[in-house]
């Protein structure tokens, strides 16, 4: 609104002049563009006109209640203009959601970063990035927690003892809460002759954490160059890769880096590759930042992360902890981004938006010019090839801190075990779990798959028990009698009879962690043990209480599956078994020989990590695979060299970049047909040199009654790609048969 005033000159009965104020009132519409998420994958913005009493409400990156299709939606304000000509009627929006902007400049342009890059829209692109009580939704509740307290608003002399010692109360402490005070008959009476008065103030829940005893840490050399290093780049656009052994002491280096960025009136962001890994990490920032940290992560309850996600707005933290989708905290001034453990492939989305977490890393950098420090004892292949390189700066750290020895590793053939009958465990590993528990000492076992068997068959006929709705067999869980779908979801009782030919010859086959649990409790029957995979985390702070328990001498021996192999650090462990070092060798992933020396690697690491010598046993049916016997020598630089000729050789990563197109429908004929016509389509309009596989049959035909193919492609560097898989994307996207997922640079093939 505009205000316009204009003198006039005018004389009145007597003939006297004198002067008058016309004011002139030009009303401005305000119009404003909305995001809002519907049923079709297109990005559309929605112009709505926006009421007076509002305006100084509006800022971009606001949520807005609009009206939309019959329906009241929520959506994003993107952008603002006024004075706009429309040959249509404009709705208006019904409210104004946030009092502060939910996304950011930076965020706004980060999202379209994401949605550029990966091929999906824009809303989506936003709602990952947010906690759930603040993503635009048809029906969003704000979830705020008050406390009530309670104030003397004025003395009185009173007869009563109890609204006397209310009032004595209230006058010796500051703040009061209501619920402290017992007598709440005469708390009402004093409420309602207005001598007391009650107040709310909103307070953050509270995330319980560990406590770990301080340590006063001297750093050694390595660790003291490594943190110069780093500083050295602070406002600097770099990548540093920390390439240090398990037990090296990178943490530390971490944290001192932190504090020079601190000193500087900088934040940080320190991602985690497992939700399991929180706990001990908070705890040892905590022990030095205190209160500055914010945490991020899916165990949060919806609150706790609405509140972790408000302390960030409103600039009350430095640090942020997270797992992979942390790596959008808005905070402000980011002066360095740590990513822990950066070859695992949590820090890769496998659902839309399918993004890397170092990516949107070395996006954010840009925008903060602050390095980006990736740290592992087993980098990615690619992360090191790009070291060696030069394209990363390259820090390493070889020897773990008071020079205490790596472990010792035993690699055992289990095919000589098996025909002493030995199925789980060698007899070397019986005999060292004996020995260890004796000394007092702790054992981590560990065996990558869950569950109690592998799969059910029939002994009569051969029938295996598969899921309906997927090509898989189920896996066995005994606890609950179940057979579980991994995969979908589906359960059903454990069969005692074939539905094929009704026998009762029903075998297990396969071994889970809870079979590990079962026969550890046969052989040790008085040995305190405790499982820690998806099936016993699934509840709210069950990471925590396990580590928690196991760390404070609760348990002798703790069975898992990988998320036990990383990070962790337990000073009494002093034996590691590795069951089935062959279980991630069996995948087929051009990746498999390098997640399987990752994995044996970080759990042997798990051992001898205090003064007390550890040991490790790795128990296999390939004792002279490459990745098993380099990873039993801590010889991560041979492993390399072996592996790089390998990728050379068959052109894969780093060697090249790849998309995976998934194409997914319920009719297989239609499917088949149109995955043709699309590996046609692709290898009509690519550049010569990319490559187009397929289309194949993915891993697993069928999952959740959906039918998949995919085509890869293979590139160095193709100027069409984008413009070619945009136009296939808007050829199927209206498509309701067919359904394409494009994957880029994907962990699994």
């Amino acid at each position: 609104m505009v205000g316009l005033i204009q003198t006039k000159r005018e004389s009145n009965k007597e003939g006297n002049l004198f002067f008058c104020a016309i004011i002139y009132i030009e009303v401005i519409t305000l119009y404003i563009d909305v995001l809002v998420e519907t049923n079709i994958k297109k990005d559309l913005t929605f112009v709505y006109k926006v009421k007076e009493e509002l305006i100084d409400k509006i800022e971009v990156g606001k949520r807005v209640l609009v009206p939309f299709s019959n329906k009241e939606v929520q959506g994003f304000i993107l952008g603002i203009n006024s004075n706009s000509k429309f040959d249509y009627d404009i709705k208006e929006i019904i409210n104004v959601i946030d009092d502060k902007v939910v996304l950011s400049d930076e965020l706004i342009n980060l999202g379209k970063y994401i949605s550029e890059k990966y091929l999906c829209s824009l809303i989506s692109s936003y709602q990952t990035m947010l906690p759930k009580a603040l993503k635009a939704k048809v029906s969003n509740r704000t979830n705020k927690k008050y406390n009530i307290y309670v104030k003397l608003v004025k003395d009185i002399d009173t007869n009563n003892n109890s609204m006397l010692e209310i009032i004595n109360i209230l006058k010796e402490k500051k703040q009061v809460l209501k619920r402290d005070i017992k007598n709440k008959y005469s708390l009402k009476k004093l409420i309602d002759l207005n001598i007391v008065s009650e107040y709310k103030e909103e307070e953050y829940r509270k995330i319980e954490s560990l406590e770990l005893e301080h340590k006063n840490v001297i750093l050694n050399d390595e660790q003291n160059e490594a943190i110069k290093k780093i500083v050295s780049n602070l406002n600097k656009e770099k990548i540093v890769l920390i390439h240090g052994v398990t037990g090296s002491g990178k943490t530390e280096v971490y944290i001192e880096s932190i504090k020079e960025v601190i000193k500087k009136s900088k934040t940080a962001i320190v991602l985690v590759p497992e939700i399991s890994l929180t706990p001990q990490t908070i705890a040892r920032f905590k022990n030095v930042f205190g209160d500055l940290i914010a945490v991020l992560h899916s165990g949060l309850s919806d609150g706790e992360r609405y509140d972790e996600y408000r302390k960030i707005v409103n600039n009350e933290v430095k640090i942020v902890i997270g797992a992979r989708s942390a790596i959008f905290a808005p905070l402000k001034d980011i002066g360095m981004i740590i990513i822990d453990e950066e070859h695992v492939s949590t820090y890769k989305q496998e659902n839309n938006p399918r993004y890397n977490a170092i990516e949107i890393a070395i996006e954010r950098s840009k925008y903060h010019k602050c390095p980006v420090i990736l740290g592992s004892a087993t980098p990615s292949i690619e992360s090191y090839a790009r070291a060696i390189k030069g394209y990363y700066d390259l820090i390493t750290l070889p020897t773990r801190v008071n020079n205490q020895e790596m472990p010792k590793t035993v690699i055992i053939d289990m095919k000589e075990e098996n025909k002493k009958g030995n199925i789980l465990f060698s007899d070397i590993l019986i005999d060292n779990i004996k020995s260890t528990l004796l000394k007092k000492e702790k054992i981590m076992l560990l065996l990558n798959k869950r569950g109690y068997a592998n799969y059910i068959s029939c002994g009569n006929c051969g029938y295996t028990h598969k899921c309906p709705n997927c090509d898989i067999t189920l896996t066995y869980h005994k606890t609950s009698q179940m057979m579980r779908c991994h995969y979908c979801g589906y359960a059903n009782n454990k069969i005692t009879k074939c539905p094929d030919c009704n026998s009762e010859n029903i075998k297990i086959f396969g071994s889970g962690t809870e079979k590990v649990e079962e026969k550890l409790n046969e052989l040790f029957p008085n040995v305190r043990i405790c499982r820690m995979d998806l099936d016993t985390t699934t509840n709210k702070g069950s990471h925590q209480k396990i580590i928690k328990d196991f760390n404070n001498e609760k348990y002798d021996i703790l069975v898992g599956t990988q998320m036990i192999s990383k990070g962790l650090d337990f000073p009494n462990v002093t034996l590691v078994g590795v069951i089935n070092a062959d279980s991630s060798l069996n995948i087929p992933n051009f990746r498999s020989s390098e997640q399987t020396f990752q994995l044996i690697t970080q759990i042997i690491g798990r051992s001898g990590r205090s003064s007390k010598k550890g040991l490790a046993i790795i128990q296999t049916f390939n004792p002279n695979h490459y990745s098993i016997l380099y990873a039993s020598k801590h010889d991560y630089k041979s492993f390399y060299n072996e592996e790089i000729t390998i990728r050379k050789k068959l052109n894969y990563p780093p060697y090249c970049f790849l998309v995976l197109i998934k194409i997914v429908s319920k009719d297989f004929e239609l499917l088949s047909k149109e995955s043709n016509k699309i590996s046609d389509y692709l290898k009509s309009n690519l550049s010569d040199k990319t490559i187009v596989l397929g289309p194949s049959i993915s891993n697993i035909l069928r999952v959740n009654n959906y039918y998949n193919f995919q085509c890869i492609i293979k590139y160095k560097k193709d100027d069409k790609l984008y413009e070619v898989l945009n136009s296939l994307d808007s050829i199927y996207q209206n498509n309701k048969s067919i359904k394409l997922e494009f994957d880029f640079n994907p962990i699994k093939l």
